[in-house]
């Protein structure tokens, strides 16, 4: 007996003297600013709980390099502003090891500046052609727009729309006057050109804006056969109301709305939504189900309650896992920090994530889209559970990813 216990004792500290070092070695810190307060807010305290919940799941496998991760991040409080000086103190005061982007273009675009001054590498979260200003070699996109994204995030509602008969022939183009709306707008327009649309009205309006109506008005009075609407949350609910309020009579609408991903959107808006078609980029579709999604969502669903979050998530947690995904494949793979090498690697490989496979192209954006065009339909009242059945928002586009088929003109989604 007395020589077991001995080896007992000996096995553990043989097993402490291993653990020990992996326990006290330094973190690996990744550093970011997110939308926690602000318009931005659902989307982006979605977004941090998939990333803590990716975290766990490095560290409960060991870490990265044998070290573990901490997250370090502060509220960038959906105000651009706020970012440069954020991304100032994470690699100068916190030094932390690594960056990410927040969320969304308007986000993401301010921290650059201050990024490639120090020459890091990031990975900016579903933020819109933001590199297409900077043109930085170590810039990348989670964002399944592909090599082309002005084109690429609009393209689907085009195509979708052309694809109708009778074919639509006039179209009006309005967006918010910032940075992902105004890039939105652009491939807007150019693939309403390439369609051989007639653009009969295209304005922008100042995020500021309370009273869409007016602006709803003026695009009835266009009398346009279609409408493609860049917006972010706050104006998304504001436009949808003001669509339903004056009866706006097109056949398709309205492609580019940020918000109407999220539950509380969803749930705020109901039956208003019917007939509506806008973009997304996953939903629990059998086309959709990559190794892993499922699990992480099923995971993210028991945690939302309590951290009171979009009670759905998915939109968010998918593509806030996969990008710290790439990111963390991209240091085990060059077993390194070095900034010059993480990109290099992420460069010239593909990553298996949670939103599938994915690989990028020269510029940092997906190698091959996959914007989703969905549809509401047969939405009724304003309960949550209805929008967990794929029916009431069918894919429409890529035919690949199809669930469903497009009630058409509009106004027959809404009987």
């Amino acid at each position: 007996m007395g020589g077991l216990r001995g080896k007992l004792a000996l096995w553990g500290a043989v097993a402490f003297l291993s653990i020990a070092p992996a326990l006290a070695a330094e973190p690996i810190r990744i550093g970011f600013g997110m939308a926690l307060t602000g318009g931005l807010a659902a989307n982006g305290k979605s977004a941090l709980v998939a990333m803590q919940i990716w975290r766990d799941d490095v560290n409960a496998a060991g870490g990265l390099l044998g070290r573990p991760v901490d997250l370090v991040y502060y509220d960038d409080q959906s105000n651009p502003s706020t970012v440069p000086q954020i991304y100032t103190k994470l690699l100068d005061v916190d030094k932390v090891d690594l960056v990410v982007g927040g969320y969304a273009t308007n986000m993401i675009a301010p921290a650059m500046p201050v990024v490639m001054q120090r020459h890091m590498t990031l990975i900016g979260l579903l933020g819109l052609a933001v590199n297409s200003a900077f043109g930085y070699p170590r810039y990348f996109a989670m964002i399944p727009t592909g090599p082309d994204p002005k084109i690429g995030f609009t393209k689907g509602f085009f195509d979708l729309a052309m694809a109708q008969n009778p074919r639509p022939k006039t179209i009006a183009i309005v967006a918010a006057d910032a940075e992902f709306a105004r890039n939105a707008a652009d491939g807007a327009r150019q693939n309403a050109k390439a369609a051989g649309l007639e653009i009969v009205y295209d304005r922008s309006y100042p995020p500021s804006t309370v009273d869409y109506t007016p602006i709803v008005r003026a695009i009835q009075a266009a009398n346009p056969d279609i409408v493609y609407v860049g917006s972010y949350p706050p104006d998304t609910a504001g436009m949808v109301r003001a669509i339903n309020e004056v009866g706006l009579d097109v056949k398709l609408c309205c492609g580019g709305m940020v918000g109407l991903q999220s539950a509380a959107l969803k749930t705020q808006l109901g039956a208003q939504l019917n007939g509506i078609v806008n973009y997304d980029f996953w939903l629990p579709a059998p086309t959709m189900v990559f190794p892993g999604v499922l699990e992480l969502v099923k995971r993210y669903q028991e945690i939302a309650p309590k951290e009171g979050v979009d009670p759905l998530g998915y939109y968010m947690p998918p593509f806030a896992y996969a990008y710290l995904q790439v990111l963390g494949q991209a240091v085990e793979g060059t077993k390194s920090l070095d900034q010059g090498k993480l990109a290099e690697y992420i460069h010239s490989h593909s990553f298996k994530t949670v939103v599938g496979e994915i690989k990028f192209a020269d510029n940092g954006e997906w190698a091959e889209g996959r914007v989703l065009q969905i549809q509401f339909q047969g939405i009724k009242g304003n309960d949550l559970e209805q929008f967990k059945n794929p029916a009431t928002q069918p894919i429409l586009a890529p035919a690949p990813d199809a669930s469903g088929s497009i009630i058409y003109p509009r106004a027959e989604a809404r009987r």
